[in-house]
């Protein structure tokens, strides 16, 4: 199987690193191949803080995957968050030569590459550049500039931005595992593509993704991009929470927490005791799931309160911004019981579970769909759609040559540049390469040149 197939997404999370080999079959969904997964130790609140754990992590995950899948992995697009993400606003323009010729995806190119090169603080570096709304010459709201005519372009831009130094320990954790970094993305952003749909998107949606160390927050409206956030509490803080509370060690609360912890203390009696074993020999400790319940209550409060700060922050009171499709809650966290309607409660907006099966295969592994797992499918989404618009870009190189001269002298020019641009004869026997440039767009493309190539041969 060729790199070109398919697409490999690297979640370097607080907890787990998950590595997930994925494809789309011949319906468009992605058909996952291969999830290898493993404990994450030299990671803190998404940021690397042990080098040589994380290397060791990172390729027990990819072994795993590629035992599973039987495919060699090579480059990984991988997800970055932590405390050290931060989000702002800008509006840039570029000046164009020709006001008369149509605007391409390069005038837009050119466009975001002089907001990349923007003065940031020290230390920091974009990641991100989102456009989210175009003007041309003043004429405002402008979703799609391509193909329009005027000499100023302009927009407003969603930055994204990270320190220098976390983003090379990553590049270096994914070298040392010899790996190649295909692409870097931010993490709510894959979650997004994974577990939202584009009615919730255009509606408006704010998706909450509870990790082990974070939690990541990504607005959209209108179908665009229009805050991210990531809140450096997750669900470890509700661990160390019961650890403490309770006084017991770190892998019995989180047992805790998963078999019997609820985010609503209302709903338990005060006689239900689940009993813990002592230490050593020690008394077993007896602790009540009321007790439990309100620990974990007060953590997620706290961590839902300081989402809804930055939902307000974006401007969700105003009537042009509200978000209608309300709150899609994903990751490890949201697994809690009864955390959507505590989201409920404390957002009063309407909220679900986000689950990443929408865009898999009907008979994709169950533990895929977990919410879990939403990063890291969004991940190889990202990974493929990079792919394709590779191939999308390698396929239209000429395509301004075809639509502005003679269809013989389109098929002519890519053959061979040298020879006279007159000749007709040569140019009926390469007709059938037109499609040449596309062919690497998919199988389809393929089978429509072999298939003219046959009837050419049976004339």
């Amino acid at each position: 199987m060729s790199a070109q197939e398919y697409a490999v997404g690297l979640d370097i999370g607080t907890t787990k690193i998950v590595a997930m080999i994925g494809r789309k079959n011949e319906y468009g969904k992605l058909e996952i191949l291969g999830v290898g997964r493993s404990k994450s130790l030299g990671v803190h609140r998404g940021v690397v803080n042990n080098i040589t754990q994380t290397i060791t992590s990172i390729q027990q995950a990819v072994d795993q995957a590629e035992s599973v899948s039987g495919i060699n992995i090579e480059e990984v697009t991988v997800g970055i968050a932590g405390q050290h993400i931060r989000s702002l606003q800008h509006s840039d323009y570029i000046t164009r030569g020709d006001s008369d010729e149509v605007i391409n995806q390069e005038d837009v190119n050119n466009l975001c590459k002089q907001v990349y090169k923007l003065v940031m603080l020290p230390g920091e570096e974009i990641i991100h550049v989102l456009p989210q709304e175009y003007k041309i010459d003043g004429q405002s709201e402008i979703k799609e500039p391509i193909g329009m005519y005027g000499g100023r372009l302009e927009a407003n831009f969603h930055l994204v931005i990270g320190q220098v130094a976390s983003i090379k320990n990553i590049y270096r954790c994914v070298k040392s595992a010899d790996l190649d970094l295909k692409k870097i993305t931010l993490e709510p952003l894959a979650s997004a593509d994974a577990v939202l749909s584009q009615e919730e998107k255009e509606a408006g949606v704010a998706l909450i993704d509870i990790g082990g160390g974070t939690t990541d927050l990504a607005i959209f409206k209108d179908g665009i991009i229009r805050h991210t956030a990531v809140i450096p509490q997750g669900g470890n803080i509700i661990t160390q929470d019961i650890k403490e509370g309770c006084s017991i060690i770190e892998k019995q609360a989180e047992l805790l927490k998963t078999k019997f912890g609820s985010a609503w203390p209302g709903e338990n009696k005060e006689n239900e005791i689940v009993s813990i074993p002592g230490l050593r020999g020690r008394e077993p400790k007896e602790i009540t799931l009321k007790n439990l319940s309100k620990i974990i209550h007060a953590r997620v409060i706290e961590i839902l309160e300081t989402v809804f700060v930055e939902i307000k922050n974006y401007g969700h009171d105003e009537p042009k911004k509200q978000l209608i499709a309300g709150v899609v809650l994903t990751g490890g966290g949201s697994q809690l019981k009864h955390i959507k309607q505590l989201a409920e409660y404390v957002t009063g907006m309407p909220s679900r579970i986000g689950y990443p099966n929408e865009h898999l295969a009907g008979d994709s592994d169950t533990e895929c769909t977990s919410p879990l797992f939403s990063t890291a499918v969004g991940l190889v989404m990202k990974g493929l759609e990079e792919t394709y618009e590779e191939e999308a870009e390698d396929g239209t190189e000429e395509e301004p040559v075809v639509e502005e001269v003679d269809v013989q002298e389109a098929v002519f020019e890519p053959k061979d540049a040298d020879e006279p641009a007159e000749e007709p004869e040569p140019a009926e026997e390469e007709a059938p390469k037109i499609t040449q440039p596309t062919k690497s767009k998919g199988i389809f493309d393929t089978w429509a040149t072999k298939f003219k190539e046959f009837l050419d041969n049976a004339e």
